[in-house]
This record gives C-alpha cells, sequence and structure tokens, in this order.
C-alpha cells in the first residue's frame, strides 16, 4: 500500500521541494512532482538556481522519452502517461489521480490557513481509503 506522508509548516513551499527533491535524488529516488503549470515552471526555474553547489537533474513530463528516462525527476500536471517512479509530490490542490501507483506520496503543505484546509481534505481522502500517515510537522523540525 502507498505510504503517505504531509510535511506540514513549509514556509517557503518551493523551496522547501527543492531540498527535498535534492536529498531524494541523492538517495537514489525517482520522482514525479504534480502540481499547477505555474508553479511547475517556478520550480523549474528554482531547480537551476536554489543551490550554487548542487543540481537536480529534471525535465518536464513532455520531454524526448530518452530525457525522461534519464531524469530522476519529472515536472508533470499530471501522473498519467508516465513511466513508473518512486515517488509522488503532490503540490497541486486536489489528490492527484493515480496516486496508489506510487511507493510513497508526499504533501507538501504552506503556513497559510487556506493551504492547511485543503490539505486536511486530502488527508481526509487518504484515510478515509484506510491508508497510514505520516505527519512531518517542519515548524518542530527547525524548532531551537
Amino acid at each position: 500500500m502507498t505510504e503517505i506522508a504531509f510535511h506540514f509548516n513549509a514556509p517557503d513551499r518551493l523551496a522547501y521541494v527543492c531540498r527535498l527533491l535534492r536529498k531524494a535524488v541523492a538517495a537514489g529516488a525517482q520522482l514525479v512532482v504534480v502540481g499547477p503549470p505555474k508553479q511547475l515552471d517556478r520550480l523549474d526555474s528554482d531547480l537551476w538556481t536554489f543551490s550554487a553547489l548542487d543540481f537536480v537533474p529534471h525535465c518536464r513530463a513532455q520531454s524526448e522519452p530518452e530525457l525522461l528516462a534519464a531524469s530522476p525527476v519529472v515536472l508533470a500536471a499530471d501522473s498519467h502517461g508516465l513511466a513508473r517512479r518512486q515517488v509522488l509530490v503532490n503540490l497541486g490542490d486536489d489528490v492527484p489521480a493515480g496516486f496508489e501507483r506510487f511507493e510513497r506520496v508526499i504533501e507538501v503543505v504552506e503556513l497559510s490557513d487556506a493551504d492547511r484546509q485543503l490539505a486536511r481534505t486530502r488527508w481526509r481522502h487518504y484515510a478515509d481509503r484506510g491508508y497510514t500517515i505520516t505527519r512531518h510537522d517542519l515548524k518542530l523540525k527547525n524548532s531551537p
């Protein structure tokens, strides 16, 4: 069964996702990041510039098959039609269709009340279907 993890209290969602992807790629994971096109555009740009010392290889879902096969991170509006990957990172407001095909789903939640409310709806969706959910409170993790 797919593992579901919520990472709450991200002060800057895309900066956090950049670090998360860097760590996951270093560990050998293959990932898909789904979300709204504008957010994916910004993430694409951020992945090129967030660190002077690191590069997270990535491509868009519409890329050539060779590039898709070689890239550990694929940015996509949805996960349909993509080759099997281990981890799905959701930046969207809704539960991503086909999430159950992945070993793990990571939901990154910002500090805003609106984002937290949307996350609660996704949480209930997963919980109502019997998925075990792991909670990571980033505020507690970064406390002194």
